[in-house]
């Protein structure tokens, strides 16, 4: 390993990557190059391997990336700033994520955000007018979430006029490479007057930033391997 790295870059990364997570339990970095690339702010590859690691909320089981051409700030590095990406990177790699990481995750503002969103794009595919307006009326509350073969199934409840029904949303899970999530044999169950309707398929666009290479989903695991553009 270059001196550059083993003495300035390595740290730097670890530290950076540490403050963009809650928690980790392990972390591993792999950083390829020659002192002359690194220091004129070019490294050509960084590997990270990392394991139970806790991002805004979101437990994650078994991460292991890989990014190349990475543009940093070099200079302040060596004058003690912290380490700072000065262009997009795309970022190739696999995560695995658990039932238990689902379920500790379920309090995590982001992932009921995206609950709620995902709920409100069901209700408008389903030909309901309005959905935010809908949701708006009722409290909502998760209380589990869990991947059951290629199932994913969400729990909660619904509290609408001081009367609190339970909440369940189910959906088979599949992947038209690559940036596309299709939910199909849709059932909602706790909305009034939701039941009735012939639930169609849900495809979901994942964004431009999103390549997803495979997606395997076994009784309580979801494993997906693809690319994410990482920005500044």
């Amino acid at each position: 390993m270059s001196r550059v790295i083993s003495k300035v870059l390595s740290p730097a990364m670890q530290l950076w990557l540490r403050s963009q997570v809650e928690e980790v339990a392990t972390l591993n970095i792999s950083i390829q190059g020659s002192d002359r690339q690194i220091l004129k702010g070019h490294v050509p590859q960084v590997m990270l391997n990392s394991n139970q690691a806790i991002y805004q909320g979101l437990h994650l089981g078994e991460v292991q990336l890989k990014g190349e051409n990475i543009r940093i700030n070099i200079g302040q590095i060596l004058r003690g700033k912290p380490l700072q990406l000065l262009e997009s990177i795309r970022v190739s790699g696999e995560v695995a994520i658990s039932n238990e990481n689902l379920q500790s995750s379920i309090s995590s503002a982001l992932l009921g955000e995206g609950f709620k969103g995902l709920l409100e794009t069901l209700l408008e595919n389903q030909g309901i007018s309005e959905p935010s307006e809908l949701l708006a009326s009722y409290e909502i509350t998760w209380e589990g979430a869990y991947l059951d073969d290629s199932y994913f199934i969400l729990q909660g409840k619904l509290t609408h006029n001081g009367v609190t029904n339970p909440l369940i949303i189910k959906a088979k899970l599949s992947l038209i490479p690559p940036q596309t999530l299709q939910l199909s044999d849709l059932k909602i169950q706790g909305i009034p007057n939701l039941n009735s309707y012939d639930m169609k398929a849900l495809s979901v666009d994942l964004g431009s930033d999103v390549y997803i290479n495979s997606f395997e989903l076994d009784t309580d695991k979801l494993v997906c391997q693809g690319e994410l553009l990482i920005r500044p």
